[in-house]
């Protein structure tokens, strides 16, 4: 499926911001290391075996690659990138709800910390609408 019009404003919009995420990740210090490794080990358990610095590495390098693919508007098709930003929307949308003192007790509702990263959502529904739009577009072949 070709890029449509209204595809390259939320690309562009996220692709952005994921990359600056992972560009501004790739020097960071051990205690900041630390902080990223072990709110992600709350949500992914197996992550707390790994050294710090060797997980946020990892993450510098998946943000920024995902960052330009969604940036990379006519050559990564929309289906593609769209894939690519919902399995990255989990595993934020899953830190969300797992990490302690992010959310009110017994709501999905932010507490003042866990604002920064209940914004996220908006990146599920980026990713949702490429995919849908790729897979149910009018005059797609199925």
């Amino acid at each position: 499926m070709a890029t449509r019009l209204w595809h390259v404003p939320i690309r562009l919009a996220a692709g952005a911001y994921i990359l600056n995420s992972g560009l501004s990740k790739q020097d960071v210090d051990d205690e900041h290391a630390a902080l990223l490794q072990g709110m992600a080990a709350t949500a992914f358990p197996a992550l707390a075996d790994m050294p710090a610095q060797q997980f946020v590495s990892v993450l510098a390098t998946a943000e920024t690659a995902l960052g330009a693919a969604l940036l990379a508007v006519p050559v990564v098709p929309p289906l593609l990138a769209g894939l690519g930003l919902l399995g990255f929307a989990a595993g934020l949308n899953r830190v969300y709800l797992k990490a302690p003192g992010l959310r009110q007790d017994g709501s999905l509702k932010p507490t003042q910390q866990g604002i920064s990263i209940a914004k996220d959502s908006w990146l599920t529904a980026i990713g949702a609408a490429l995919v849908l739009d790729a897979v149910y577009a009018p005059g797609r072949r199925r």
